[in-house]
C-alpha cells in the first residue's frame, strides 16, 4: 500500500475533524505538551482539561514547579489516577531548571534522559513542540496502522521492531508532527478499540482488517478493569485524605477512610514506597516534602 494512499485521505479527515485541545494550539509551550503527554497516558482528555489548565495556570513553567515541594505535585494531581506520573513530572521540571536552563530539551535523547520519560513521549514532544520527524507510536496510532496495513484487530502487546519500522516508512517528507497527531485522532475518535466506525473512516475501502472480514484476533484488547475494593482504590483513599489536609494527617484519620486493616497497611506501604507519601518521627503522615 502506498504511503500516500493513507496519508492524503486521514490528513483531510483531519483538517476537519481535528477536536481544538490548548495543547494543540499554536501558542502551546513545549512545558505544556509535556505536561498534556504525561497526564494524557491512560487518561481521557475530558479527566486531562481541566487539570492540565490548572497545572498550567499554577506553573506555567518548568522552574515554577520545580521551586515547589513534590508533594504540591500530587495534590493538584487531583484525581486523573497513576500519581507518580506526578512525581515524575515534578522530577522533570527540576532536571529541566538544573541541566537545561529552565528550557524543555528539543531533541529526542534529551527529552529520554529526563526522569520517567520513554520513547513515546520524546519522540511525541520532540515532534509536537518542536517540529521534529518521528515515529510517535502511542496505543491509538499502533491500533490504526495495524488495522489498516496488517490486517490485525490489536497491535502487540509492546511495540516490536516491525511497527516502528512501518510507523517511520509512512512519514512525509514535511509535516510528520501534523500526520503523527491526525493518526492519534483517528484512533482516538473512529478507529477505536472496541467499538470502531469503520463507516466513518477516511481509508475504510484501503484498510485490510475492514477488507479482510474483521477478523478477531486474541490481541491485547482493552477490558474493563475492576476498581472497587481493589489496592488500587484503597490507595487512592488514603492519598485524597493527604492530599486534601495542607499538614502532617494522624493514622487515625487514614484509618478511618478504609475498613480492611491488612489492605489498608499494604496499600499505605506502597505510597510509602513509592514516595508518594511521608512517615513523620512523630507517626504522622504527609505528602512528599
Amino acid at each position: 500500500m502506498a504511503a500516500s494512499s493513507l496519508r492524503e485521505p486521514i490528513l483531510d479527515w483531519y483538517a476537519e475533524h481535528n477536536r481544538d485541545l490548548p495543547w494543540r494550539r499554536p501558542d502551546a509551550t513545549p512545558w505544556g505538551i509535556l505536561v498534556s503527554e504525561i497526564m494524557l497516558q491512560q487518561t481521557p482528555v475530558i479527566r486531562v482539561l481541566p487539570v492540565w489548565a490548572d497545572w498550567m495556570e499554577r506553573w506555567p513553567t518548568p522552574q515554577a514547579l520545580a521551586q515547589e515541594p513534590p508533594g504540591e505535585a500530587v495534590r493538584h494531581w487531583g484525581r486523573l489516577g497513576y500519581p507518580r506520573r506526578a512525581l515524575n513530572l515534578h522530577a522533570c521540571a527540576r532536571a529541566i531548571t538544573a541541566d537545561h536552563g529552565g528550557r524543555v530539551p528539543s531533541t529526542y535523547d534529551e527529552l529520554r534522559a529526563l526522569p520517567g520519560i520513554g520513547d513515546y513521549t520524546a519522540a511525541a514532544v520532540a515532534s509536537f513542540a518542536y517540529g521534529g520527524s518521528h515515529a510517535v507510536l502511542d496505543t491509538n496510532v499502533r491500533r490504526v496502522l495495524a488495522r489498516a496495513v496488517r490486517g490485525e484487530e490489536y497491535p502487540p502487546k509492546a511495540t516490536t521492531a516491525a511497527e516502528r519500522k512501518l510507523a517511520e516508512s509512512l512519514l512525509p517528507p514535511v509535516g510528520a508532527p501534523r500526520w503523527a497527531v491526525a493518526v492519534m485522532e483517528l484512533g482516538a475518535l473512529v478507529c477505536t478499540a472496541r467499538a470502531p466506525k469503520c463507516e466513518q473512516c477516511p481509508i475504510t475501502a484501503r484498510c485490510a482488517w475492514r477488507l479482510a472480514g474483521r477478523p478477531a484476533h486474541a490481541g491485547p484488547a482493552r477490558v474493563g478493569q475492576t476498581y472497587a475494593g481493589t489496592d488500587r482504590q484503597c490507595r487512592g483513599r488514603l492519598l485524597a485524605v493527604l492530599r486534601e489536609a495542607y499538614g502532617p494527617v494522624p493514622k487515625e484519620a487514614l484509618d478511618a477512610v478504609w475498613d480492611d486493616h491488612a489492605q489498608r497497611e499494604r496499600a499505605l506501604d506502597g505510597l510509602l514506597d513509592d514516595g508518594l507519601a511521608e512517615l513523620l518521627d512523630d507517626g504522622t503522615y504527609r505528602l512528599p516534602a
